[in-house]
């Protein structure tokens, strides 16, 4: 049986979809497919499979994307979906576990590819603010002033994503220094 399930993460929050899947996991529900909001499930055992995401350089059909899935899958995991960049892979439990990134930096690589698009979305987001707001400055147009409002709220909440992945990649780093 089948249970679709809608629910919303933000892309600076994945290891907390990531942990919500593998809760969803150990009570027996089993990712199958994956969309927009949209998590589709099969029963299965509880605990069955472990999940992890990861945002690629690429898009998935891209030939160096398609070649690290393939290495992935190598390892005995499968890929489920993915979501633009983002992909979902799972693999059976048991054995030696499942982790995408074996050192700390290819974690602060991982965070990096995270920085590098919500830093984009959040620095478009907030220059297109400005501008509709200058805009509405010259013109009195009562769509450029909302539309710029919006513009620099969406900018405000995507920079609090970029400053929470900001700092726990300062935290690796710390980490990474503290092992060495």
């Amino acid at each position: 049986m089948r249970k679709t399930i809608r629910k919303r993460f933000w892309v600076w929050d994945f290891d907390k979809e990531e942990k919500w899947l593998n809760d969803m996991s150990a009570k027996g529900l089993q990712l199958c497919d994956v969309g927009f909001s949209k998590y589709v499930f099969e029963e299965g055992l509880p605990g069955e499979y472990v999940y992890r995401l990861e945002l690629l350089d690429n898009s998935p059909n891209h030939t160096e994307s398609v070649q690290y899935i393939r290495f992935i899958e190598d390892t005995g995991a499968e890929q489920i979906g993915s979501l633009m960049r983002w992909v979902y892979f799972r693999k059976r439990a048991g054995g030696n576990g499942f982790n995408l990134f074996s050192d700390i930096d290819s974690r602060i690589a991982h965070l990096n590819r995270i920085l590098l698009l919500v830093g984009i979305l959040s620095g478009l987001n907030l220059f297109n603010g400005v501008n509709q707001i200058s805009y509405w400055f010259s013109s009195g147009r009562l769509f450029s002033l909302i539309t710029g409002i919006l513009c620099l709220a969406i900018g405000v909440l995507i920079g609090y994503g970029f400053i929470h992945i900001f700092l726990k990649k300062r935290k690796l780093k710390k980490e990474k220094i503290l092992r060495e």
